[in-house]
């Protein structure tokens, strides 16, 4: 999601304008490997689009998932199929805040059918909601009805969940510049934001996050991060809108299996087609990661007629020619369901 002067023609610019780094992208992806990951302490994280599907992910698969981070995005099912909410509701709110009662009956709605997680599971979950104040793209108060709903849902809000907003930061993902090998050149104004929406505000969102979902982390002990990041084949996990090609992050030594994951979810506008591969190397995630025995899955969305700044599906827009009622939100939505495939594919037991 992005103001409407940030497009492709704006990502294309910065992308041709950063400072050459050695991508992947002269390699042919393999195909996801089963690392035998550990399916205790997964989490998944995500910011604006991202956020939204990861909220989409825990609700559906709570018992999936130990914690759930949340950046600059509002509140579960938000748009609730229409790309009219989506714009007026769940970015601006010239249509008001979204009516938790409504919310809370479609919720109701899904657990009849059983198309998305028992109440028992979510409650267990731990969760981390973080908004810039300054945030232009969506309204700081769409995170704070985010937290409002985790409250009636978690079994004790005050010791599962943190809800952060930080003044004078505005729509991105934040990145400790002193921490990471990425200089202010490379990355978004904190308080203004824009592409590639990584904010150089000196602010180690990644780790904070990390630590809140997953308990006392050990620090990074440098710049480059002991491991390896992959591109992997995401044919075998069509769906609409999915890109062709995904990336994972390998700390040295989760090879032989162990290592838990996080699934990180990039925003609209910063997936590695437009912005090469900042997310993927400079959002912090794999400092932390390697030091931490924790793998880095980061699926890719494509941009295409209908989503040209390729956007997760939070709006039904993967299922809305097929079904009047998108499942976009449950756990028949394709994306989601390619998602949870690809985690099971890391969890299977290695060759």
């Amino acid at each position: 999601m992005s103001k409407p002067r940030t497009g492709r023609r704006v990502a294309a610019a910065l992308l041709a304008a950063l400072p050459a780094t050695p991508l992947l992208a002269e390699t042919p992806p393999a195909p996801l490997p089963a690392l035998s990951a550990d399916a205790a302490g997964t989490s998944v994280v995500g910011v604006s689009s991202g956020g939204y599907m990861a909220t989409q992910l825990a609700v559906a698969w709570p018992e999936r998932f130990a914690g759930l981070g949340v950046l600059a995005a509002g509140p579960w099912s938000c748009a609730r199929g229409s790309l009219g909410l989506a714009l007026g509701q769940c970015m601006g709110t010239s249509r008001g805040l979204p009516d938790p009662e409504a919310l809370a009956q479609r919720l109701a709605d899904y657990r009849e059918r059983d198309l998305v997680g028992d109440a028992e599971a979510l409650a267990e979950l731990r969760v981390y909601v973080w908004h810039g104040a300054a945030d232009e793209v969506v309204a700081p108060a769409l995170g704070e009805a985010l937290a409002e709903q985790f409250r009636g849902w978690l079994a004790d809000p005050e010791r599962q969940l943190r809800l952060r907003q930080d003044p004078d930061i505005g729509h991105g993902w934040p990145v400790d510049t002193a921490r990471g090998d990425a200089t202010p050149a490379e990355l978004g104004d904190c308080r203004d934001g824009g592409a590639p929406h990584l904010l150089a505000c000196d602010r180690d969102i990644a780790g904070e996050a990390l630590a809140w979902l997953h308990g006392e982390l050990d620090p990074p002990s440098g710049t480059e991060p002991a491991g390896e990041l992959r591109r992997f084949d995401q044919g075998d996990f069509d769906a609409k809108g999915l890109a062709d090609t995904g990336y994972l992050f390998v700390p040295t030594g989760c090879e032989s299996g162990g290592c838990a994951v996080t699934l990180a979810l990039h925003g609209c506008n910063m997936g590695a087609e437009l912005i090469g591969e900042a997310f993927v190397r400079h959002s912090g995630l794999n400092a932390w990661a390697a030091e931490n025995r924790r793998i880095v899955l980061y699926p890719q969305a494509e941009t295409r007629l209908g989503n040209p700044q390729g956007c997760w599906d939070w709006w039904g827009y993967a299922e809305s020619t097929w079904q009047l009622d998108p499942m976009h939100d449950t756990r028949e939505g394709r994306q989601g369901q390619a998602l949870m495939a690809m985690l099971t594919r890391l969890q299977e037991e290695s060759p």
